[in-house]
């Protein structure tokens, strides 16, 4: 065999097709580039041969491009010419060994993916989290805007930062408490918070969510 035809064999002997799993455009590049090849000098080419030309009628409608193909056909089409009549209507059992190869390439195939499902489902969750400005009124200019915000940030849940705070005039001197907090979607709800907040109604009059920032 040329190094080509020898390479081609070698290629066909762990896999059914030239590429993929499926016959394409490469099987009929390299089918039409070559001569019948004798099953006792290269029995895979051979096998392959045989499967490929049950597929003559689609060789135009196959997926793919012959580029696969072209490894094996600049010197592989001087070899495998065919053999004496008697040994080309040798009966060979071509189509199960291709059953079994086809068989051995799906259960790879099905290990492959399910080590990519397992891969996947051990791939670190991301964590959703938001950016919440709250704005706390107080009930009036007598408030004690200290004790305000210290019993703000008392509250203490899994999931929930508080971050910097600033007082904003709202009129009549009264000042209202702005204060910006970090939060795990799953782990807060803004509700909730509220209302533990305004069970501290010595100070607290009304919260309003100024805005909110997906991170």
């Amino acid at each position: 065999m040329s190094a080509n035809l020898s390479a081609l064999e070698q290629h066909l002997g762990t896999r059914s097709y030239v590429e993929g799993y499926t016959p394409s455009q490469a099987d009929v590049h390299v089918y039409k580039a070559i001569a019948a090849p004798v099953p006792s000098t290269c029995p895979h080419v051979a096998r392959w041969y045989s499967h490929i030309t049950s597929y003559s009628a689609e060789f135009d409608t196959l997926p793919g491009s012959s580029t696969a193909g072209q490894t094996f056909t600049q010197t592989a089409s001087a070899e495998g010419s065919a053999p004496a009549a008697a040994e080309e209507e040798e009966e060979i059992d071509l189509f199960g060994e291709d059953e079994e190869e086809d068989a051995e390439a799906e259960r790879i195939k099905a290990e492959r993916v399910a080590a990519y499902n397992v891969k996947k489902a051990n791939k670190p969750k991301t964590i959703a989290k938001s950016v919440v400005t709250l704005e706390v009124k107080p009930w009036d200019d007598e408030t004690d805007m200290k004790a305000l915000e210290d019993s703000v940030r008392s509250i203490d849940m899994e999931g929930l930062v508080w971050g910097a705070s600033k007082l904003v005039a709202i009129g009549y001197g009264i000042k209202k408490l702005q204060i910006t907090l970090v939060v795990v979607d799953e782990l807060i709800s803004l509700d909730d918070l509220q209302e533990k907040i305004a069970e501290f109604e010595d100070y607290i009059q009304s919260t309003d969510i100024a805005a909110m920032q997906k991170l």
